[in-house]
């Protein structure tokens, strides 16, 4: 679905379960961008988002909105929402998560903490109500590292229900896909740098 379409950018809804670019080899082909093109043959690849997770992406359809969107990203003027349900009761009913992430290399394509090498990872968090063994939670993340909320929820001893590659028992069992969500997104827009927030309704 496209939550928005301009000049210079296309919001749009991206499925669980599909990739945000093609990955390697034939079976992985499929993915938004690829499908975006059939309609949007101009379209060009700002940011990404993990396969299992659903939400808002931003694409650009210019040459320069993507530029401007990259530099955006790159200096932390986009900001980003994202709800998630979480296995057990979260403490605190608001918090910061910080902790360095760096790629676990015999295990790829899975991350882990590391305090002497992992690069600044910061998350921070919100309770938004309480569940039977469940918290649904509000995360702003400060930084993009690849599996972040993922990550750092686990390291808070709270794994995101149905993440396939961090969870385990009941956690794992608790849903038939990722309980991860891009709610909003809000930028300046590319062209006359009007601040604007999007929304997407989480489905779970």
């Amino acid at each position: 679905p496209v939550i928005h379409r301009d000049d210079h950018l296309l919001i749009v809804d991206k499925p669980e379960g599909l990739l945000s670019v093609p990955g390697r080899g034939e079976h992985l082909a499929d993915c938004l961008l690829s499908r975006l093109a059939v309609d949007y043959p101009e379209v060009l690849l700002c940011h990404r988002l993990d396969r299992d997770t659903s939400g808002i992406m931003i694409f650009a359809l210019t040459k320069e909105g993507q530029r401007k969107m990259g530099r955006m990203f790159e200096v932390k003027r986009v900001k980003k929402r994202y709800i998630a349900r979480v296995g057990g009761e979260v403490a605190e009913a608001a918090g910061t998560i910080d902790l360095p992430l760096i790629v676990d290399w015999p295990n790829r394509p899975l991350q882990m903490v590391c305090h002497e090498t992992g690069k600044s990872a910061v998350t921070d968090y919100r309770v938004m109500k309480y569940a039977e063994g469940e918290t649904r939670v509000r995360l702003t993340p400060k930084t993009g590292r690849s599996h972040q909320l993922r990550l750092h929820l686990k390291a808070l001893g709270h794994p995101i229900l149905g993440d396939r590659f961090y969870a385990d028992g009941a956690a794992l069992a608790a849903a038939d896909r990722l309980m991860l969500h891009a709610e909003s997104l809000t930028l300046f827009h590319p062209e006359g740098g009007a601040k604007q927030r999007f929304e997407c309704p989480c489905p779970f």
